[in-house]
Formats: structure tokens, C-alpha cells, sequence
């Protein structure tokens, strides 16, 4: 059965630069789910908050898939700790999208909690059944980030609303599932274990020397990558410290560092490499590290393919996709033991796994990989077997069409119009 999906994304579109602080992992689950479900068949439109005013309101982005750009607050980009307060806004611009186009809609899968809570309440309104793929949950996130954890306190209490509400939760690793009963309550038969994935198609195995010439880096120099968000719990000055303890090293250690809001490294547009500048003046290394800035996504591969390893040591991680694309690549990643990097890097054979926040621990295997010529040749062909396997983005829309299949549409969606809907909820109310 081929269905009318709606994706509920409010702050990362599929249209996003990634590596800023707000672009990242789940703009690109939304964009390849949508991709591949909709070379399937399905047809999906992808509803995300406005940002910019020279984008029209509905983009025909790909064959079967729309991206609907709904007024929620001022059309501009704002931190996505301050959206909270516009969704109700969002719901209703939907809502009236759905009405005027006259859409009946199989079901909807938000991604983010307050997606999940527009879910929700269409759901209350229109009676679709909703998905949910929460990316990251408020309660860990508070664990692990305090005080400086800028969303609004209700946030944890949405979520387990969401939890309640939702017709299937998606879990992205066991991590995750975990968290999803310990801290939500969630009910162990409504969540599924589906993984982020990588595309065959972007990543890929590249020679190392062409990939460096390609990206402006030298080929003789060890080459450790850090690639991603530049937020201060991705825990890139971890990364920088452990080449501190590398600078005695006969080897030719360099540093580079992947991200940022601009295309060049420019620290004041970017606090967080204002602040690892600072962490690498002090550990002596300087000249070792690196900064280029944000690229594009055509651009990475060269990026990981020039890399002897991939680093990515973060104080948590729901699920963390740039390992996956770097071990496509056949770069071998050392990781932290948490959430999703734990679940997809498998320790000893294609990479290692360390503690988060252990410059020393970290150091200590990238000094074992290199030192070991044979072992990171080994991983590398392990980092893409197992890659190729398990997280292939067909596999996982394959996975997730599977699970839309359980979730029941409501009678009402399927015999009535969406005005209708909604004249029938006033009628009860």
C-alpha cells in the first residue's frame, strides 16, 4: 500500500546548510527517510517552520515529495530553544494547509518533540495517527547538560504526553529504548528499534592522496577528523586536548576540525571555535589543528576518505550518523562509549570506543591505530561491511514502511475530508 505521509520537522528542514548549530543529523534522517520512502512510492510532504522569506511557501522538491514552509513566528532563523512558544501557530498553519488542499493524510511521523506535540494535537483535531522519532529527549539531555540546557522546563513532561499519545515511537539505538522506559514509562510494544542510516550514493571509499589533494591537506601528515555540529557537547575540545598529549609524537599529527555557521572558520560568528582556539593555544598545538569551516555536503566524503581516523567524542549521543559516514568511507572511528556511537561503532574491530571527557584514554588509541598499520587496514574493511549490513538508508525506510503498515488509520481519515474533520470536532466541542 502506497500512503500520503506528512513529516513534521519545525526546525531542521531538509533544505538546511549543515554543520551549524541548529543543522545536523536529523535534517538529514528527514531528507533521506523522505527520499527513500518516496522512491518507494509513498508521496511525502515534509512541514518545516519558515525561516526564510524568499522560499515559497510549498518547494516541488523532489519527485514525490514536497517541503511545506509553515508560519510559525517571524520568518527568520531563531535558535530552536525559543520555537516552543510558536507551535501552536504551527499547528493551526497546517491544520489550514491539510483543509485548503483537501489532503487525507495515512499518517504523520514527527521528528523532535515539539513536532511530536503538533502531532498531537492534529491528531486530537483530525484523527490521523502519528509517528514519533524523538532524536534526543529532554530528561538525558538534562542529565548531562544542567543548568545550561536552554529549553523550557515543560519540555520533559511534552515528551511524556508524546510518549502516551503517539500511535509508534521510534527508538534510534538500544540506548535509546532504554531511556524511552526508564525516564518516559513508554510502553516496551509501541517502540520500535529503527537506526539512522548512510547513503551509498554520498559516501564512499575515495583514495586517500586524491581525497587530500582534493581538500587542500597533505598526505604525509596523520590525519585525525572531527566532523559535525560545533556545540559545546559534541565535545570537540576533548578531541583537541588528547593531541595534546600526542605533540611528543614522532608522528605527523594534524587535527582537522569540520563545522561551524560559516563557510569559513570565522570564531566570531561561531562562540565554540572561538573557544577551541583558545583549548588549542593552551595545549601547545596550535599548528596542529586545523579549522575549515562548514562545507558542503558533496564535499565530506573527500573530508573522511582523507582522514586516518574519524574522531567523535561526544558527552551523549541519541544516535550520531557522521560515524556511519565515515566508517562508508572506510575511516575507522574512535567513539564515545555512550548512546548510538556505542551501538554502531563495534569496539576492536571497526574502531575503538572510549569514555567522553578523557583526553588520555582517547590519545592512547589513536596512538595504538596508527602505530599499528595492519589493525586500521583491518577496520577499515570492517567499518564497511558492517556499515553496508546494518545502516543503509533503503534498509531503514524499508524498516520504517514496515512499521507504518501496524499503525492503524482511523476511520475518520480515511471516509472524511480534513474540514470535515475539523466541523465535526467543533460540532463535539
Amino acid at each position: 500500500m502506497k500512503r500520503k505521509i506528512a513529516f513534521i520537522s519545525e526546525h531542521a528542514s531538509p533544505l538546511a546548510s549543515l554543520g551549524g548549530v541548529d543543522s545536523g543529523g536529523q535534517n538529514v534522517y528527514v531528507a533521506e527517510l523522505a527520499k527513500h520512502l518516496a522512491s518507494a512510492g509513498h508521496q511525502v510532504d515534509i512541514f518545516t517552520r519558515w525561516e526564510d522569506s524568499k522560499l515559497p511557501k510549498v518547494i516541488d522538491w523532489e519527485n514525490n515529495i514536497r517541503v511545506i514552509h509553515v508560519k510559525a513566528g517571524p520568518v527568520a532563523i531563531i535558535q530552536k530553544e525559543e520555537i516552543l512558544a510558536f507551535m501552536p501557530e504551527f499547528k493551526e498553519d497546517m491544520i489550514d494547509f491539510i483543509s485548503t488542499e483537501k489532503i487525507n493524510y495515512n499518517l504523520i511521523h514527527a521528528n523532535f518533540f515539539m513536532s511530536g506535540l503538533v502531532a498531537k494535537w492534529i491528531k486530537e483535531v483530525l484523527n490521523i495517527p502519528f509517528v514519533i522519532t524523538f532524536h534526543a529527549l529532554g530528561y538525558v539531555r538534562q542529565i548531562h547538560q544542567g543548568k545550561s540546557d536552554k529549553f523550557p522546563p515543560e519540555r520533559i513532561e511534552i515528551e511524556r504526553q508524546i510518549v502516551k499519545y503517539a500511535d509508534a515511537v521510534i527508538a534510534e539505538c538500544p540506548q535509546d529504548r532504554s531511556d524511552l522506559i526508564e525516564y518516559y514509562k513508554a510502553p516496551v510494544d509501541k517502540i520500535k528499534i529503527i537506526p539512522c542510516g548512510f547513503s551509498s550514493k554520498e559516501f564512499y571509499p575515495i583514495s586517500r592522496e586524491i581525497a587530500c589533494t582534493l581538500v587542500g591537506l597533505k598526505s604525509d601528515e596523520k590525519i585525525l577528523l572531527q566532523l559535525g555540529r560545533m556545540v559545546p557537547r559534541k565535545g570537540v575540545d576533548n578531541v583537541v586536548r588528547s593531541l595534546g598529549r600526542l605533540k611528543n609524537s614522532t608522528e605527523k599529527y594534524r587535527l582537522v576540525i569540520v563545522g561551524g555557521e560559516t563557510d569559513d572558520p570565522n570564531p566570531m560568528a561561531c562562540p565554540e571555535i572561538a573557544r577551541l582556539m583558545k583549548i588549542a593555544r593552551a595545549e601547545g598545538v596550535e599548528d596542529r589543528v586545523t579549522f575549515v569551516g562548514r562545507k558542503n555536503r558533496d564535499m565530506l566524503k573527500y573530508y573522511y576518505c582523507a582522514a586516518d581516523i574519524f574522531i567523535s567524542t561526544p558527552w551523549y549521543e541519541p544516535f550520531g550518523i557522521t560515524p556511519l559516514e565515515s566508517m562508508a568511507c572506510g575511516t575507522p572511528v574512535i567513539g564515545s562509549n555512550v548512546g548510538g556511537i556505542k551501538y554502531s561503532v563495534l569496539d576492536g574491530k571497526t574502531g575503538f570506543l572510549v569514555p567522553p571527557n578523557d583526553p588520555g584514554a582517547l590519545a592512547a588509541k589513536v596512538d595504538l591505530l596508527i602505530s599499528n598499520p595492519a589493525l586500521l587496514q583491518q577496520m577499515k574493511k570492517a567499518s564497511i561491511q558492517r556499515v553496508k549490513e546494518n545502516f543503509t538508508w533503503q534498509k531503514v525506510a524499508s524498516l520504517v514502511a514496515d512499521l507504518y503498515k501496524e499503525v492503524q488509520v482511523p476511520a475518520l481519515v480515511s471516509k472524511s475530508r480534513p474540514q470535515e474533520a475539523i466541523n465535526k470536532k467543533s460540532q463535539a466541542a
